[in-house]
């Protein structure tokens, strides 16, 4: 009696982390979706949308393109607010997913087995055991996916803010629109969290009753695993072909941005003042205006790409990004050509040869 009070009550549990878990999935693919369409409207090139476009242009503009005197801004150096939340985010749901992924994933390896070898010898039907353990192989799969592309992008947020400080000489004129700094604020907080949302609230409820294990019982009584470098080497190993070659999109986008932004910075060195700009040279800005945007873009294809592709989320993050870029790569590529009458009239926007 009390095992099937016992079993009731676990099915119950999984139904309601299942629920919890499409709820946050519909949530966030909401959220890109929202984010996602005003761009693309803006971008359409419909009589009687000039305001909306002049609008969500000055939500977008930072830096030399923003007029210093504009109102409802900050100063754009608040980009670090981003990195800072972007860091502390994304390593929390590193170690949480990858804590997890040791500690629940070969329990549930066992009781998958377990059940299978009981409904064997109970002479039980053979279909659905097979069904459970391809789904409950898939699922250890993709939580494993899931730190390799949270690993990747806490590279990417790591570099972002070492960059904030140490590459980038922010003009103290230099401002971004309020609302372009809230955008940048759910930016890193949602793109993380899409990267792991389709089991995220099994991970929370994992790490809440670790914590409350660690109220309940101390420091001293918690149950200690054992250290071996093999648990989280060999994961790794078991990843398919094409989140290898994601992984190699990414870097390849990642090392091209990290020499754009050094070029960017750079630039205060030639000039007088922090007030004047110069044009860019070297790397991609010989065929594009804003490399370090199509670098951007190169990065988030690469994560899509590792995933597999399977995911909508990662997709509608990827419209966004390529979204949002492209915009304000046009609008970049129309400063330099009225700011600079020898800008370069061979560089496209932000694709080389197509756009």
């Amino acid at each position: 009696m009390i095992r099937i009070e016992v079993s009731n009550f676990t099915v119950v549990l999984l139904f309601k982390m299942e629920e919890l878990g499409l709820g946050l999935v519909s949530l966030l693919r909401a959220a890109w979706i929202i984010a996602t369409l005003p761009i693309l409207v803006a971008c359409l090139p419909l009589p009687g949308l000039g305001w909306f476009r002049r609008t969500l242009l000055g939500f977008a503009k930072r830096g030399k393109i923003l007029q210093s005197n504009s109102k409802l801004t900050v100063p754009q150096r608040f980009f670090s607010h981003f990195y800072v939340v972007a860091i502390f985010w994304t390593t929390f749901l590193l170690i949480a997913v990858w804590f997890y992924a040791i500690k629940m994933l070969p329990s549930l390896i066992e009781q998958d087995l377990f059940s299978t070898i009981t409904s064997h010898l109970t002479g039980g039907s053979h279909a659905f055991p097979l069904n459970k353990s391809l789904s409950t192989k898939e699922h250890v799969y993709n939580v494993w996916l899931s730190v390799f592309l949270l690993l990747l992008m806490e590279a990417q947020v790591l570099r972002r803010f070492y960059e904030t400080f140490y590459v980038f000489n922010y003009s103290p004129s230099a401002r971004m629109h309020i609302f372009g700094y809230l955008a940048g604020l759910f930016f890193y907080t949602a793109a993380p969290l899409s990267l792991c949302c389709t089991f995220a609230p099994e991970v929370f409820n994992f790490v809440k009753n670790l914590v409350a294990e660690f109220i309940v019982r101390g420091k001293d009584r918690m149950s200690r695993p054992e250290f071996n470098i093999w648990i989280f080497v060999t994961p790794f190993l078991t990843l398919r072909w094409y989140s290898w070659i994601g992984g190699a999109i990414f870097l390849w986008g990642w090392v091209h941005q990290l020499r754009c932004h050094e070029i960017l910075g750079s630039l205060r060195e030639k000039t007088e003042k922090l007030e004047d700009y110069v044009i860019p040279y070297g790397d991609w800005f010989e065929y594009i205006s804003s490399p370090h945007y199509s670098a951007e873009i190169v990065i988030y294809g690469g994560l899509v790409v590792a995933s597999g592709g399977g995911d909508l989320s990662l997709w509608l993050l990827f419209a966004f990004v390529v979204a949002n870029l492209v915009f304000a790569a046009t609008e970049t590529q129309r400063w330099y050509r009225h700011k600079f009458d020898d800008y370069p009239r061979n560089r496209y926007i932000i694709f080389p040869f197509v756009y």
